[in-house]
């Protein structure tokens, strides 16, 4: 089970970080609102599989501790993680040479919510339910 959640964990993450990219790309062209220096693309990949991994391993965790009610629990967990890690964001200080800051959040707060989506989206095509010990 540990090697399907990493396996699991690692195509989300590159799912999430290559819809990042495309994020990215579409709001410059659409902004004009580009943050190459804060921004990065090797940035958002290891963000975005960093993440997953972890997720990976507390899923492995709470299924060690709770059996069947890993699932619901693990959900709430990551969804409000995912909400929490908003705040990253929101709190950090741009370089004061940056044109447009106020840009800055439309840019990366959608891409906080990219690895919960790739996880929710692939996880069903391995496992089919709660998967076994």
């Amino acid at each position: 089970m540990f090697k399907k959640l990493l396996l699991l964990a690692i195509l989300s993450g590159v799912l999430a970080g290559v819809a990042s990219m495309v994020y990215a790309k579409l709001y410059a062209e659409n902004t004009a609102g580009e943050f190459p220096t804060v921004v990065t693309t090797a940035g958002m990949f290891i963000t975005c599989i960093g993440g997953t991994l972890l997720a990976a391993i507390g899923y492995w965790l709470l299924h060690k501790l709770l059996k069947q009610r890993t699932e619901p629990v693990f959900n709430l967990i990551f969804t409000i993680l995912t909400f929490a890690s908003l705040l990253g964001p929101i709190s950090h200080r741009l370089p004061l040479d940056i044109e447009m800051p106020e840009l800055f959040l439309g840019l990366t707060i959608p891409m906080h919510f990219f690895p919960a989506l790739g996880w929710y989206t692939l996880k069903p095509l391995f496992f089919k339910s709660a998967p076994e010990a």
